[in-house]
């Protein structure tokens, strides 16, 4: 018909041009805007929109296999550019993406890259003659593959180093085309992205807490000559630094209360030390200045102690700790750190050997706290425990006083807490006796505690008997009720308790050791 309609008439060529785009469908007609005639409609699950018509990148293609198995290596992977229009500018950007993989540490005994890539040319002919190469750092490029011949005085270069191979000169880097590309935290090679002090790649440092403090305790109570807990830095936490400047030493405890740093009276020498899940640089100048520095973020809470030689001139700490992990770590200690509503009844909070509570970089929000444990002087005086005595310990008779050796690496071993106290002041709550102690030392504790604590006795008879202003070596536990409406330390009439003496505290060190023994013991006795 349009053939008819030329040949008939080219006069009428206008008229059949509109009428051609009369009787056309709609979707032919793309000199239209693609909504007035319904395009987003049309489009189903099978089908997609329009092309643009600029040259644009292809999606990534996957990643290739990594060029090691260990000990660092690398990963590419490719894009098109789509081109649509010959006229428009080209895609912008990398066509090449690389990351590194198998960052894991070789098993022992593996060659070091360079050292494998230097020994494939061994016996093979250079000049006529024939050599053993090995590793050589020439100062020319981090990515040049030089090589030194074993007994001899010259090194050759082979050129560049394979892709992969780590940069001499950056430690975070890898060599790709015989340049040196550091890897951002996002394991991309060229990367710009890094780790901010809360640990998270590419974040602002808003997912986290800053704690800064400085401990002041000048003479310990103890004396001189002995290891006092300057602090705990609780598990997760990041960017830790911890400094001192006088002549007395700083040490490091982990979890399980054993020395990693200048624990036992023995001073360890500067370095990294792998403690829970970070590395540790310990630091200490000419001048005595000693420093702990760790990246994090941990996996275990650590202890930071000192032992003292002179006056303390001031310890000063600070650590970066996730909200979640903040969170966390208030509900598990006492309420003399304030975190929720604390009851009006409480008797007013002591205070601590430390500079008061340390300073964040966000505003600490009270909130109401439902059903959850409470700290161990979060209670009412009239609520009962639930401890479960038996009927003689409603008659006060003399009190039984654990004896033997055995008995005390028993309790040791047992109990969660093992400390030194001082009685400032006790009162009767019901049924029960409460302690208002000074931490003087702490031998063991699972939990955290702090200078002041309130230690609770299931009973009103003195028993175990302890008078106020005197010290003592104590073994109690944690009590977390059925409701987890309590979170307390519990001193029951069976445990040990001692006045305390040097002699006392001597019995108790490298307990520890007696622990594995005495484990071992009631494990042989079960299976018998």
């Amino acid at each position: 018909m349009l053939r008819s309609c030329r040949i008939i008439c080219p006069c009428l060529a206008t008229a059949c041009v509109l009428w051609i785009l009369k009787i056309v469908p709609a979707s032919s007609q793309v000199q239209r805007s693609p909504f007035q005639w319904g395009y987003v409609n049309r489009f189903g699950p099978d089908q997609s929109p329009p092309l643009s018509s600029r040259n644009e990148w292809s999606v990534w293609h996957s990643w290739s296999p990594c060029s090691r198995t260990c000990g660092g290596g690398a990963a590419v992977r490719l894009r098109t550019c789509l081109i649509r229009d010959q006229a428009s500018p080209m895609c912008q950007g990398e066509m090449r993406q690389y990351q590194a993989c198998n960052t894991q540490d070789c098993p022992s005994g593996v060659a070091d890259f360079r050292h494998f890539q230097c020994s494939a040319y061994n016996n093979k002919p250079l000049m006529g003659n024939y050599f053993r190469w090995v590793p050589f750092n020439s100062g020319q490029s981090d990515c040049e593959l030089s090589c030194l011949a074993e007994g001899q005085n010259f090194y050759y270069n082979f050129g560049r180093v394979l892709d992969g191979t780590s940069c001499r000169s950056e430690y975070d880097g890898l060599c790709i085309n015989g340049q040196c590309l550091k890897i951002g935290c996002d394991l991309i090679l060229g990367s710009e992205e890094k780790t901010d002090v809360c640990g998270v790649c590419g974040g602002k440092n808003i997912s986290c807490r800053h704690h800064h403090n400085i401990y002041t305790t000048k003479y310990p109570p103890s004396g001189l000559f002995g290891y006092n807990e300057v602090t705990l830095i609780p598990a997760g936490a990041t960017n830790i630094k911890v400094t001192d400047r006088s002549n007395n030493y700083l040490a490091l405890r982990n979890r399980n209360y054993h020395y990693v740093i200048n624990g036992n009276w023995a001073i360890s020498y500067p370095g990294v030390y792998n403690v829970a899940g970070t590395k540790v640089q310990y630091k200490r100048a000419a001048d005595n200045q000693e420093s702990f520095e760790a990246q994090g973020p941990t996996t275990e809470d650590l202890h930071i102690m000192v032992l003292f030689t002179e006056l303390n001139l001031g310890i000063e700490y600070e650590y970066w700790l996730t909200k979640d992990y903040y969170i966390q770590h208030q509900r598990d200690r006492s309420s003399l750190q304030e975190y929720g509503e604390v009851s009006p009844i409480h008797p007013t909070h002591p205070s601590t050997t430390t500079q008061p509570t340390p300073t964040t970089t966000a505003q600490r929000i009270r909130h109401p706290i439902k059903q959850q444990p409470q700290a161990r002087l979060q209670r009412e005086n009239t609520e009962w425990n639930q401890v479960k005595e038996s009927k003689e310990n409603n008659k006060c008779g003399k009190c039984k006083k654990v004896k033997g050796r055995q008995n005390r690496v028993k309790q040791y071993c047992q109990k969660d807490f093992v400390f030194r106290g001082r009685v400032i002041s006790k009162k009767a709550v019901g049924k029960e006796t409460c302690y208002d102690m000074l931490v003087v030392m702490t031998y063991k504790n699972n939990f955290p505690i702090l200078r002041r604590e309130y230690i609770w006795v299931p009973n009103t008879c003195d028993c175990p008997n302890m008078l106020e202003k005197r010290e003592y070596i104590i073994m109690a536990r944690r009590h977390v009720n059925y409701e987890h409406t309590l979170n307390r330390i519990l001193l029951e009439t069976h445990s040990f308790v001692r006045s305390y003496s040097p002699k006392e505290d001597k019995m108790l060190r490298d307990l520890d050791k007696e622990c594995a023994k005495y484990g071992l013991q009631i494990r042989t006795k079960q299976n018998h």
